[in-house]
């Protein structure tokens, strides 16, 4: 295995690792480790090109540092990439090399599961490295956090946008019935929500539209969705020039990261009067959940805390209409502060 510094950002380090017996391609990204060890899911994505994945590793690991400083939490932020297709590449020699990859790196960075990889993955990297985050439940399956996170962030918006305590009848459109979208789904449907649900892989929509009675759509037509809130819960770059004009919800919060094409969109959502909830604040549930692992951990509590979530988006929100300005630049500025005096956890 070999690796290399070979790129200069605002990030504290960059590495890119290549294994030629394991056929391993990743990228590390340690954007801060002032408040603690940089933590972040490894992405397992077919890439079109290395270029594609650096800006993505980037634009991840910064986003950790926000999220962990905003929700108070004594991690850095950091991301992995690992360049091939999950479904065809990957194996536990290729996950193994992985983790001797992370380990090389003394713990400045502590990988968790992410698009492409698993709990179940993390248990075989920690065979080789204790730099490693993820319990699986009694059913195998990651703790429900991240989805919990978001619906209290839908909550928070709901509350915020509509004036409703409740979600009796509220409209919500979920883009992406993964293990986040589609346990939000369920969720959202217990709470009374009405559902209008799409993904790309078909025999999931009519799997999940029939369990919750939600009106399935097609992956092109959820953005253009008459709803009341908008929750991308798939891959990121949702809102841009092209989307936001067409855009019919009246608040988005969901658990896809890095949902803006770029940060001038939450001032371009904000002039359309759409309350947008920064992503990295709604779905700090699984960063929650990193942060209660341990000989006590308790999945109970874990979702428990997620419902600080919905404090902190209506604080961010209420100061965004105050100031004027768009929740993602109060949310930054949050962060910042927090970075700047490296405030450690406070409870």
């Amino acid at each position: 295995m070999s690796s290399s510094l070979a790129y200069r950002t605002d990030h504290e380090q960059v590495t890119f690792f290549h294994d030629q017996p394991t056929g391993l391609r990743a990228i590390v990204a340690i954007h801060s480790t002032v408040r603690g060890p940089a933590v972040g899911g490894c992405r397992m994505y077919p890439y079109v090109s290395t270029s594609d994945a650096l800006r993505d590793v980037l634009r991840l690991a910064r986003a950790m540092s926000y999220k962990s400083a905003v929700m108070e939490l004594p991690f850095g932020g950091g991301k992995s990439v690992i360049l091939g297709d999950p479904l065809r590449d990957k194996s536990d020699a290729l996950l193994h090399a992985m983790g001797r990859a992370v380990d090389s790196l003394g713990g400045r960075y502590v990988m968790a599961d992410d698009v492409g990889t698993t709990v179940r993955d993390m248990d075989l990297v920690r065979e080789v490295t204790a730099h490693a985050a993820g319990v699986a439940g009694a059913d195998g399956e990651p703790c429900p956090a991240t989805a919990w996170g978001v619906f209290h962030g839908i909550r928070a918006v709901v509350r915020h946008s509509l004036g409703r305590a409740d979600l009796q009848g509220v409209r919500v459109a979920v883009q992406g019935l993964g293990s986040v979208g589609g346990r939000l789904a369920r969720i959202l449907s217990d709470a009374g929500a009405e559902l209008v649900v799409t993904d790309l892989r078909r025999d999931l929509v009519e799997r999940v539209a029939d369990e919750v009675h939600a009106e399935p759509v097609a992956p092109g037509d959820i953005l253009r969705a008459d709803v009341d809130v908008l929750a991308p819960c798939a891959m990121g770059d949702v809102f841009n020039d092209e989307t936001i004009p067409t855009l019919r919800c009246r608040a988005i919060a969901g658990g896809a990261n890095n949902q803006l094409g770029a940060a001038r969109h939450a001032d371009a959502l904000r002039k359309r009067g759409i309350v947008y909830a920064p992503d990295y604040v709604v779905n700090a549930g699984g960063l929650i959940d990193v942060a209660h692992e341990g000989p006590s951990y308790n999945p109970a509590a874990v979702v428990s805390a997620c419902a600080r979530i919905y404090d902190t988006v209506l604080d961010i929100l209420g100061e965004a209409d105050r100031a004027g300005t768009s929740p993602l630049a109060v949310a930054d500025a949050i962060a910042e502060a927090r970075m700047r005096t490296g405030r450690g956890f406070d409870g």
